[in-house]
């Protein structure tokens, strides 16, 4: 049985099964992906030599991504990243390709060679990293962040390596015909840089230079002037395919571009990302571009680990791990001391090494690209190729031992310290987040002293600057809460952003300071009730509030009177308040609410009852009122407009 539906529904089985596995038990998705293709791969031998040309297809999901980055940066932000972009990642590669270069000359390689290599694995995974980032919350981390620089520059600095491979053909080979990888090896077959497929392959030096500005220009111009009228025109038509199918158009449109004057496509779709970051068409660019890009991206990890050769693996298994060990302890160490050159803190500084320890997917355009060009051998590359897939498979196994025993242990391995609280306050406030802020500036600005704990230190010295005072530090850790004098306070609120260790101390705070008044941000009902549970005191859903404001302006704008409507707001919030506590008795957190019959009867009979019991409520409520048969005051409706 063969066929594109039946190659395609096994990649598809493959992902819908393995990946929802994988994030259960805390593996995530990128690593979900790469088990998942080596399954249907080597393992039951679904899927064959057809990996190549998927892999090929399915990096258009980085140029997707690198779009979607760019989209988020504006022009001054990238300019502000010039000294990581250029500093940290130009010194990341260029000592990292010379050190694995020496490494190989030490092993007899020829020095053309050696220095390929060194290239090769000077790369890491754009792909990888970017997205275990993002599903993990720390794109914007300084770890992050400069996790992001170095990969960034990584990108632009394929251009010179594929300009200088060519230079170094090995004098062995110079003379025998045009090999390629083998079948399995999961590289590819062109690298995407054909000759038919260039503008500039036959032109002078002077000219490839002119062209190849030309068509920066165009991107970033016709990014800024045309895109613009274009997308206008087409939002007019009010056909949502179409801003899909032109989306799609300008990513490929640039891609095409870009591969046709020997640039990277994903640089690129970056650039001009990055011109559209202030255009307000780009959350409808982000909405549209975003399923097509997560597809893509998990069909590029199955075709890695699918093309992954056992057979070569096992055949010189030693040699294969102890060079992929080798590569990554090797980039470690410089990734490590860049770290501490940059001072970026410990935490993050075992971020940025553990992210960025493996060779990367363009690692097997270059070696594609110097097998073409007669550079490395053939044998030597199915090698080199089976490493760069290997460290690419260990690389979320990193990420979840920073998980495990670093960043939940940032104090003990070294993190930064938490900071001196020098005061007191009557209310102690754990999270200095969009909803700790908020907070925090009400009882400032009514007089209330407060003491604000954080424990993201960009938050801290980025707040320090608009006059907001807060303490570095995790408030969920004992003598941090005596430091800030837990003791003498009457309230303790807890916004963090975690649902768990917001459940700890709260029945910390319960157990141990009983006469202090618990607050807590709720997630959602479930995390309502196991801090009802634990012991706090008044526990506020994040989005409730903020949903019922929309929900009343909803409500004028279709043409209610204002003072029905907050008559209405406050019946409907005394019915919810009512029928949460009725649920409650109820509710049992080792049964997931779904499957809880009893709960799930009385959440529908409480769904059924509400119009009724708004409508009686919403009477007594106005018979109550002291303007109960007197008109608003003048000027009632405006008010509530505004």
């Amino acid at each position: 049985m063969g066929g594109l539906l039946f190659q395609a529904f096994i990649y598809l089985c493959a992902a819908v099964v393995a990946v929802p596995i994988a994030k259960r038990l805390g593996l995530g998705s990128v690593l979900g992906y790469l088990l998942a293709g080596i399954v249907i791969g080597p393992v039951i031998g679904l899927v064959g030599s057809e990996t190549q040309a998927i892999q090929h297809f399915a990096e258009f999901g980085v140029v997707m991504m690198l779009f979607l980055v760019g989209l988020e940066l504006q022009p001054r932000m990238l300019w502000e990243m010039r000294n990581r972009l250029i500093g940290l990642g130009g010194l990341q590669v260029g000592i990292t390709a010379a050190l694995i270069t020496g490494a190989a000359l030490l092993m007899g390689l020829y020095w053309s060679v050696a220095l390929t290599i060194g290239l090769i694995f000077s790369l890491s995974s754009t792909a990888i990293v970017l997205q275990t980032l993002n599903e993990k919350g720390l794109t914007k981390t300084e770890g992050g962040r400069a996790s992001f620089s170095v990969l960034l520059f990584q990108d632009i600095a394929v251009i010179p390596m594929l300009a200088l491979i060519p230079l170094l053909v090995l004098p062995e080979i110079a003379g025998s015909g045009s090999e390629h990888l083998p079948a399995a090896t999961g590289a590819h077959d062109d690298g995407g840089h054909h000759e038919d497929m260039s503008l500039v392959a036959a032109l002078p030096g002077w000219a490839h230079a002119l062209v190849v500005l030309g068509a920066v220009a165009t991107v970033l111009l016709g990014g800024h002037f045309l895109s613009r009228p274009m997308f206008r025109f087409i939002a007019e038509s009010r056909l949502r395919e179409i801003f899909t199918a032109s989306a799609l158009l300008l990513v490929i449109g640039i891609a095409l571009l870009m591969t046709l004057v020997d640039l990277s496509p994903a640089l690129g779709t970056f650039l001009a990302g990055v011109v559209l970051a202030n255009s307000e068409f780009r959350h409808e660019l982000e909405s549209d571009i975003e399923p097509f890009k997560g597809l893509l991206l998990g069909l590029f990890f199955i075709t890695v680990g699918a093309g992954i050769d056992f057979g070569i693996l096992f055949a010189d298994f030693a040699t294969v791990l102890d060079l992929t060990l080798g590569v990554m302890t090797l980039k470690g160490i410089v990734l490590y001391g860049f770290a501490r050159l940059f001072r970026l803190e410990t935490v993050d500084g075992w971020l940025f090494t553990l992210g960025l320890a493996q060779a990367g997917e363009f690692g097997f355009v270059l070696l594609s690209f110097s097998l073409q060009n007669r550079v490395i051998p053939p044998e030597l590359a199915a090698t080199l190729s089976l490493v760069v897939a290997l460290s690419m498979l260990l690389t979320p196994v990193l990420f979840i031992l920073y998980d495990k025993l670093i960043q939940s242990r940032q104090i003990e391995t070294g993190g930064r310290k938490h900071d001196e609280i020098e005061e007191t306050g009557t209310v102690i406030i754990a999270g200095n987040g969009r909803f700790g802020q908020i907070v925090n500036r009400l009882l400032v600005a009514s007089g209330v002293p407060t003491v604000v704990l954080d424990h993201e230190a960009t938050t801290i010295d980025m707040l320090s600057k608009f006059g907001v005072k807060s303490y570095y530090g995790d408030a969920s850790r004992p003598e941090l809460l005596h430091a800030a004098g837990i003791e003498s306070a009457s309230v303790i609120v807890i916004a963090i952003d975690d649902r768990e260790r917001t459940v700890e101390m709260v029945e910390h705070v319960h157990r141990h300071y009983p006469q202090i008044k618990i607050l807590a941000r709720a997630f959602d009902v479930s995390h309502l009730y196991l801090l009802n549970k634990a012991g706090v005191d008044i526990a506020v859903r994040e989005m409730f509030d903020g949903s019922l404001e929309l929900g009343k302006a909803a409500l004028n704008a279709v043409g209610l009177h204002p003072f029905k409507v907050e008559k209405m707001s406050q019946a409907f919030r005394k019915h919810d308040e009512a029928g949460l506590d009725s649920l409650y008795e109820l509710w049992d957190e080792n049964t997931e609410m779904a499957s809880n019959k009893a709960f799930l009867a009385r959440a529908r009979e409480h769904g059924e009852t509400l119009k009724e019991m708004m409508e009686a409520d919403r009477l007594q409520l106005h018979d109550r009122s002291e303007r109960g048969w007197t008109p608003p005051p003048k000027g009632y409706t405006k008010h509530m407009d505004e």
